[in-house]
């Protein structure tokens, strides 16, 4: 196909352009082809990915229309936004998805500022240029949740695939897990081994489709250090599957340096639990999913040796 220079659809700007190209990259090359025809009337053939993205471009009146296509699919701008770090409930319906999306574009909304892997602690400022060792081990906490569920949800079927590779490598040999869930009845299950801990989460993700939207903010994290140098790190969020909240969780780790590696963490300890809708008492609303403990009581669920197993609560 003998397409025209790089123009712009009437209604798109350069930014909207970049990130219309960046979407539709997501798309099977068989999709882009079944998109071109349907925004062009077939009246342009595409013979490669890119002459058909920029025939979709070109002839796309605004942002708008192009995304709300009925083969630009609902998970597909979910997609785009997770793999851009901006975060979006899995349960978000299109038409809200699509003003997400806009915004990010217009400048109105951007991803929270993070490092790229929950390894990397911030060896500047350790103490230094007034942070106290409390900023040092909040920074880490945000940082080790921002990496943990975006590699753990990158697992799900319909995820956006990460670089890094889920696996025991992130967890100390003898890590440990207990896992309480209480939908209609209480289930506890315990793990250990760097092994087993990681495959009972991974499956959590990848056979029982479950996505873990963790609240980052506020009192949905919280963290303290033990006097063993465990950092703790608690975290509270929603639980989805599809388009449905299935109801709440709180997770706590245990992380501890690796000697090895300089600024360096891994899994020591785990403590899940999940409360299912269902099992909430009567006529009790789902509040936004925060930590209710502060950090002394964090520190005494760790007792040299193991995580205490929580007690089930109303969150």
């Amino acid at each position: 196909m003998a397409g025209p220079g790089p123009g712009l659809g009437p209604g798109l700007s350069e930014r909207e352009q970049a990130g219309c190209r960046a979407l539709l990259e997501l798309l099977s090359t068989e999709e882009l082809v079944a998109l071109t025809d349907t925004v062009t009337g077939r009246m342009v053939h595409p013979e490669s990915r890119q002459e058909a993205i920029h025939a979709i471009l070109l002839y796309s009146q605004n942002v708008e229309e192009l995304l709300r296509r009925r083969k630009v699919y609902r998970e597909i701008i979910f997609k785009y936004l997770a793999a851009q770090g901006i975060p979006a409930p899995p349960s978000l319906e299109k038409h809200l998805l699509i003003d997400r999306v806009r915004q990010f574009w217009s400048g109105k909304l951007s991803a929270p500022a993070s490092e790229s892997g929950h390894t990397k602690a911030r060896a500047e400022g350790h103490g230094e240029g007034g942070k106290s060792p409390q900023d040092d081990i909040g920074g880490l906490g945000g940082q080790f949740c921002r990496w943990y569920f975006e590699l753990l949800n990158s697992q799900h079927p319909l995820g956006v695939k990460s670089e890094e590779t889920w696996g025991p490598q992130h967890f100390w040999e003898d890590a440990k897990m207990k896992f309480c869930y209480n939908t209609l009845e209480k289930n506890v299950e315990q793990y250990v081994g760097a092994d087993m801990v990681s495959l009972r989460l991974l499956s959590l993700v990848k056979e029982e489709c479950l996505l873990f939207n963790p609240n980052l903010h506020g009192n949905g994290l919280k963290f303290a250090m033990s006097p063993h140098g465990l950092v703790l790190v608690a975290v509270a969020g929603t639980v989805h599957r599809d388009n449905a909240c299935l109801g709440i969780f709180e997770q706590i780790f245990g992380l501890i340096s690796c000697p090895v590696r300089n600024n360096t963490w891994k899994i020591k300890v785990v403590d899940l639990r999940i409360v299912g809708r269902n099992a909430m008492e009567p006529g009790v609303q789902m509040e936004r999913p925060s930590i209710k403990y502060e950090p002394n009581q964090l520190r005494e669920f760790y007792d040299g040796k193991e995580l205490t197993v929580l007690e089930p609560r109303n969150f």
